[in-house]
């Protein structure tokens, strides 16, 4: 006879899933009230439209203005940054498909744009199905989009080059794996999810680095030296990629990680509980980074409760969610998280 027990999964209680389906409906009503008291809300093609023209448009001013001398390369790094994080909200609600859901050419074409302005993430598309599973099995050791933004990592210096450098984190990983066979196999992974837009980006950004150390280098060695005109021509495009596109990016990317990577909760949560998947975190001195991924701390916990309002609406309903959340037990500014890896269970020493 067969004596092996299946362990068996925790599951939603009837009393969470009711606040789950309480805090989903009431904040849907919310949102179908505001459209109704204001009517633009209801051109939502239109406002996705117009936040990414004049995001691109911005980004192609300051680009323009930075290469002609009139603004610093550290305000067109700001600005861009800041556009940057508009992109990224819209390449989230497009990956929902909450605009053009019935015109694919016009969904496909900012989804490209998207793409084009923020070349160091994998595609839109790919990303789709990843986040998808996401909202799936959030937290758990199949979300892949977690894990990449650090999620389930303690915190050290392996966790810090991750938020920093996804592409080198990705190539250490794959380096460092048991076999060559595996070593081969997660080199071309990280490879073919960079492609082709990650792999100019990055390349762009190291070579930005390997030339600027090597001319300080001679420098402080007392060594002169002379560019040719081609090496001067190359590092002055470079220069601007890194000023206009790369670095805004960098810091973008580096402030949604370390928001998105802490307000997730990950390796102990109950499968399908949205109570459990996410915190909200509001705490002001996380405003620096909050500025540059769009408040995505405070806002994002509503996401996994309403996929269906696009960003701005989540800004909108931000005040009257977070009541409802506080109320149903959802946790709020849980800094503990930091020192358990993103687990959810609480020790006694974070409480």
């Amino acid at each position: 006879m067969n004596t092996t027990h299946k362990v068996s999964t925790p599951t939603l209680s009837k009393k969470e899933q009711t606040q789950i389906n309480d805090i989903t409906q009431k904040i849907t009503q919310h949102s179908n009230d505001l459209r109704a008291r204001y009517k633009l809300l209801g051109y939502q093609n239109v406002i996705g439209a117009s936040v990414m023209a004049f995001s691109v448009a911005g980004m192609v001013t300051t680009g323009t203005l930075y290469v002609k001398g009139l603004i610093p390369g550290g305000l067109c790094i700001l600005i861009n940054a800041l556009l940057t994080s508009l992109i990224h909200e819209l390449e989230h609600d497009l990956i929902h498909r909450l605009y053009f859901r019935k015109q694919p050419f016009a969904q496909n074409l900012m989804m490209l744009l998207c793409w084009i302005t923020r070349p160091g993430m994998p595609s839109p598309w790919l990303r789709r199905e990843l986040h998808f599973h996401h909202h799936k099995e959030s937290g758990t050791d199949t979300d892949v989009e977690a894990w990449i933004t650090t999620s389930g990592s303690p915190w050290g210096a392996k966790r810090l080059l991750k938020l920093v450098d996804g592409f080198i984190f990705g190539i250490v990983n794959a380096l460092c794996a048991p076999t060559w066979r595996e070593k081969i196999r997660l080199t071309i992974k990280v490879l073919r999810l960079n492609a082709p837009m990650g792999l100019l980006y990055w390349g762009c950004w190291y070579v930005f680095l390997g030339y600027h150390f090597y001319t300080w280098a001679c420098s402080m060695m007392g060594l002169a030296y002379q560019p040719s005109s081609t090496t001067t021509l190359l590092m002055s495009v470079i220069n601007s990629a890194v000023v206009i596109i790369i670095a805004p990016n960098i810091i973008r990317q580096f402030c949604l990680f370390f928001i998105s990577s802490n307000i997730h909760y990950y390796g102990d949560v109950m499968p399908r509980n949205a109570l459990q998947q996410t915190q909200v975190m509001n705490h002001w001195w996380l405003w620096p980074f909050q500025l540059f991924c769009f408040n995505f701390g405070s806002t994002h916990c509503i996401h996994h409760f309403v996929v269906k309002d696009p960003f701005y609406l989540r800004q909108m309903t931000a005040a009257f969610a977070h009541k409802l959340l506080a109320e149903a037990g959802v946790r709020f500014n849980d800094f503990g998280t930091y020192k358990r890896a993103n687990r959810y269970t609480q020790t006694q020493t974070d409480t």
